[in-house]
């Protein structure tokens, strides 16, 4: 179930030529944006690292497989529907390993580098973006152009500080990145599960925040004094005593039928369904179950 492309509306925002009468002028008419075959990108030859941490790009991979790639890789034509890649070799490579088919990318002659970082720049101070597309495209910035957190901060008129805050979003699991971007979950939210230890914590008490609608202040709480969670909120007995018996009927059948936990909210113009999985196995078993009827 690997996504094929990126995020579009923080994607477009960054991409020369893909957001608007305002953007693709001037110095960023020679872009082209493209959905590139995958297979079609051979790697530079000239590149001087040859080495990627295991680690980070086994996350990267999980986090490509979630929400897709969130900036685009830069490649230049080297003949009909051959590309090489200047830029974005571990975006590229995290890409194939989720098993993507195409990956976004912006195709320009190596000399127009310096307009695309100013482009990119332009476009991340005009765009309303998504907390993670925000960071995204500031580590776009340091691995494709060399640039600091210092540099990054200096150029977007930010701290250090905020920035280095912004990219520690990148750090969270893959499953807790797609709550971010479903807003499911806010920034402060996921800025609080920074504090927890581990991943597994930070992805549990993720879900938790979605099912038991826990607030900032309470996850910032968890973490600052490690309280368990059942004293964050009110007594779950009197709570689920006041919902309607067929809410209550229909999440306990959905509970026994998918055999997991599921929390159904009903609100006066609208509701949700919560499903909770334990991994991605654990999704394909419940799709499946869905998808048999």
């Amino acid at each position: 179930m690997a996504r094929q492309t990126g995020l579009g509306r923080g994607l477009g925002a960054l991409i020369p030529g893909k957001g608007g009468p305002e953007q693709g002028q001037s110095q960023m008419t020679s872009s082209a944006y493209r959905e590139l075959p995958v297979s079609a990108i051979g790697v530079n030859p000239y590149q001087p690292r040859e080495t990627f941490g295991e680690e980070t790009l086994s996350a990267l991979t999980a986090s490509v497989r979630e929400v897709g790639v969130l900036q685009p890789v830069l490649v230049r034509a080297k003949g009909p529907d051959v590309f090489e890649l200047i830029a974005g070799e571990r975006r590229w490579r995290a890409a194939k390993r989720a098993g993507l088919k195409t990956i976004p990318a912006i195709v320009r002659a190596v000399e127009d580098l310096e307009s695309l970082e100013h482009a990119l720049v332009e476009n991340l101070h005009r765009q309303d973006l998504g907390p993670l597309e925000e960071a995204a495209a500031y580590q776009q910035l340091i691995d494709d152009f060399g640039m600091t957190q210092e540099a990054v901060a200096q150029r977007m008129g930010k701290s250090r500080s905020a920035v280095a805050n912004a990219l520690r979003l990148l750090q969270l699991p893959a499953g807790v990145q797609l709550m971010l971007v479903n807003r499911s979950i806010t920034a402060g939210h996921a800025r609080a599960l920074l504090g927890l230890t581990s991943r597994q914590e930070q992805d549990r008490v993720a879900h938790l925040v979605v099912t038991d609608e826990l607030s900032v202040r309470d996850v910032e709480r968890l973490v600052r004094e490690g309280l368990p969670l059942v004293l964050l909120k009110p007594n779950p007995t009197k709570v689920r005593a006041s919902r309607p018996a067929a809410v209550l009927e229909v999440e306990q059948r959905l509970a026994d039928r998918l055999q997991t936990k599921v929390a159904v909210q009903a609100g006066s113009k609208r509701g949700k369904v919560v499903i909770d999985f334990a991994d991605l196995d654990d999704l394909s078993r419940i799709f499946d179950l869905i998808d048999r009827g």
